[in-house]
């Protein structure tokens, strides 16, 4: 497939919930972040669904059910059915299920997720390695109390030549206090202990997308992350578009140095997004303007001029920056651009 390589924001007249049939949403970091609920996402979603759009819950978080989540959901305020809830542990079982026999025992490095998820595609979750006919390991993330002696428990039996899986490979995960190890850092502990590689199936790569695409029956599906290397990625690999909001791992700097892989489709500061149209960056004599700013390159470096919404100063940024790097990723100076934001 070839994509077009993409160098400026695109626009929308019409709000995002009416021109997508589906959101495909991030939960940690988009809709939730340490089980609380991000500012305006209860509402924003709300409206988006009474608007018509379906809402599905897209998550690389293999540690709780889908049953789990859509109940913690629902606690939050916004209604939701374990049908709506797609997670990594969905898409690594149904990825070991293709490769094994029917009732193989698979080796768990992780939570509950997993587990159900194993069953549900006909497989035997196991706490050990050296249980007789082992098949795979599987990791997800399992939560801070994770013991260390389950990453040895995948290193013996890896060692011994058991394909290893792993839901995802995000590297850090939102938490209430801040920003904690996800689970592709346990993933590097095993990985190091073992010089093995793991099949992974989480976003960006595409058994995540045929999973959800498969659950949700989404024709013009909308991702909707905070990760440019997850989310925006796995839209760009699937074909489709995106919105990154601006609530939890990816900030300005970060989104302006993208690579054309991790440009999304919009940006927004948070799920309003989701309830407005998106405005036009236009080009504006050597630059590109989008409400009252205009930012252009010059002399090494990203410039802004103007006043309004900081997003539109963002996303006139963006332009710039991805227009200057065109295939590669921006190397100019943002640092003074980025603080007339105060993104």
């Amino acid at each position: 497939m070839t994509r077009r390589i993409r160098t400026i924001p695109a626009g929308s007249e019409r709000s995002l919930h009416e021109a997508y049939d589906t959101a495909l949403l991030d939960l940690d970091g988009v809709v939730y972040a340490g089980g609380e609920a991000i500012a305006h996402a209860v509402e924003s979603l709300a409206a988006a669904r009474d608007g018509g759009m379906h809402l599905a819950y897209v998550t690389n978080n293999a540690l709780r059910t889908p049953d789990a989540v859509a109940a913690h959901l629902s606690e939050l305020g916004i209604p939701a059915g374990a049908d709506d809830v797609i997670t990594s542990a969905q898409a690594v079982a149904r990825l070991i299920s293709e490769q094994v026999e029917p009732g193989a025992k698979v080796l768990v490095i992780g939570g509950e997720g997993l587990r159900v998820a194993l069953r549900e595609r006909g497989l035997e979750p196991v706490e050990s390695a050296d249980e007789e006919g082992l098949a795979a390991v599987v990791q997800g993330y399992g939560g801070p109390e994770l013991p260390w002696g389950r990453f040895a428990e995948a290193s013996f039996a890896i060692r011994r030549g058991v394909p290893w899986f792993a839901s995802n490979t995000d590297l850090t995960i939102p938490q209430a206090r801040g920003i904690g190890p996800g689970n592709g850092a346990a993933v590097e502990v095993v990985r190091i202990a073992t010089g093995a590689e793991p099949q992974v199936a989480g976003k960006p790569l595409p058994p995540m997308h045929r999973e959800t695409v498969l659950r949700t029956g989404a024709r013009r599906p909308l991702v909707v992350g905070d990760r440019l290397d997850t989310d925006i990625e796995g839209a760009f690999n699937g074909g489709v578009d995106s919105l990154l909001v601006l609530t939890g791992i990816a900030d300005g700097a970060q989104l302006l140095r993208a690579e054309p892989r991790h440009r999304p489709t919009y940006v927004d500061r948070d799920l309003r997004g989701l309830l407005t149209g998106q405005p036009d960056v236009e080009a504006a004599g050597d630059g590109f303007r989008c409400g009252g700013w205009t930012a252009a390159a010059a002399d090494g470096a990203l410039r802004l001029d103007g006043a309004g919404d900081p997003v539109d100063g963002l996303r006139a940024l963006c332009a710039a920056a991805w227009t200057a790097a065109g295939d590669g990723s921006c190397t100019l100076d943002a640092a003074a651009a980025l603080d007339r934001t105060g993104l």
